[in-house]
């Protein structure tokens, strides 16, 4: 038989009309964003707070430790006191005996407001309960924010809490920390502090936070590897390693890295100004003066020789079971041969 798609609007919309104060019996919180889960189950709990009339009233069921029956027995007893209840049910995706919660579902009791969380995706609305939590439009999903979605969040977020973003540092702050917005938002917390009164983050404040933690970026990497510079980018790359960054991030990067270096003659000969073409090979303004000198040193050999180290590491990653820094070091030390 073939699975039924989940089709469920995006978290962001709960989140909204939550703020709006209009409020479902059932929020079913599914997907591969964890923040974005977090702010909307934070999200319910202030909206509700205030109809909470006992601390009996407020209950958090772990999905392994409890089970459906008990979830259920709680939420349809009425309230101890004179407002609503609010259960908030963890792990769902732990939780042995789902499908009881079907019939709860279909007729809620309207005191009771019962957020759910499913720790990742969810591939089927086959089964109940998420059959009945879905044709029931209480099921949202949380899909990882990327891209451009990711730099318009990072700019909203750094604008509620007083401060200013301009699109290129955004990029600039992700290239360097990454997409997990968890982590996102702890660098902009510490950036913030940094700044105290000023209000716009600059390229210097994103910088200091690296140079405060003592880490390397990617960007000391790159500068590295475009210097050829053998000994310092394998000092830089495995000690990426080692403070956590996947191997699947420095290939990513340094092959968009070396896709922009190949693109710099052209754009020179055709006089496109430095802020332009910057954004045409995908680099903060800052950094593309590297670029212009990296070029200088890799002939278009060098950099199909990059490419193909590239690809075989990507693939190497993807396939056999050598360890990161294994990879990454005979990445690199193809790249410089």
């Amino acid at each position: 038989m073939a699975k039924s798609k989940i089709s469920a609007p995006p978290i962001t919309e709960a989140v909204k009309n939550i703020k709006a104060g209009k409020l479902l019996p059932i929020y079913f919180f599914f997907g591969e964003d964890s923040f974005g889960i977090e702010n909307a189950v934070n999200t319910i709990e202030a909206a509700v707070k205030p109809m909470i009339g006992s601390d009996f009233d407020r209950e958090t069921f772990q999905g392994e430790e409890k089970s459906v029956v008990e979830v259920i027995d709680f939420a349809t007893a009425f309230p101890f006191g004179s407002g609503k209840k609010f259960i908030l049910l963890k792990d769902f995706d732990k939780l042995k005996d789902k499908k009881a919660l079907a019939s709860y579902a279909a007729s809620p009791p309207d005191f009771t407001i019962l957020a759910i969380v499913n720790n990742g995706p969810v591939s089927s609305a086959a089964t109940e309960p998420l059959k009945t939590l879905a044709e029931k439009n209480y099921m949202f999903e949380a899909k990882e924010l990327k891209g451009s979605t990711l730099v318009n969040w990072l700019i909203d977020f750094t604008a509620a809490k007083g401060k200013t973003l301009t699109p290129e540092n955004a990029q600039l702050l992700m290239d360097i920390s990454g997409e997990n917005r968890n982590l996102l938002e702890s660098q902009l917390e510490k950036i913030f502090i940094y700044l105290g009164d000023v209000h716009e983050i600059t390229i210097d404040s994103i910088k200091a936070l690296s140079t405060q933690s003592k880490e390397f970026t990617i960007f000391d990497l790159q500068n590295a590897i475009g210097k050829r510079n053998k000994s310092r980018s394998l000092k830089i790359a495995l000690n990426m390693i080692s403070k956590g960054a996947a191997a699947t991030y420095l290939v990513h990067m340094l092959t968009r890295y070396f896709t922009g270096l190949v693109r710099v003659n052209e754009l020179t000969e055709k006089k496109i100004p430095n802020q332009a073409a910057a954004r045409i090979v995908g680099t903060h303004p800052f950094y593309y003066k590297d670029y212009l000198e990296a070029r200088k040193i890799y002939s278009d050999n060098q950099i199909i020789n990059a490419a193909s180290a590239l690809l075989k590491a990507d693939i190497s990653i993807k396939t056999s079971s050598a360890d990161e820094k294994t990879i990454v070091t005979i990445l690199i030390l193809e790249i410089l041969s």
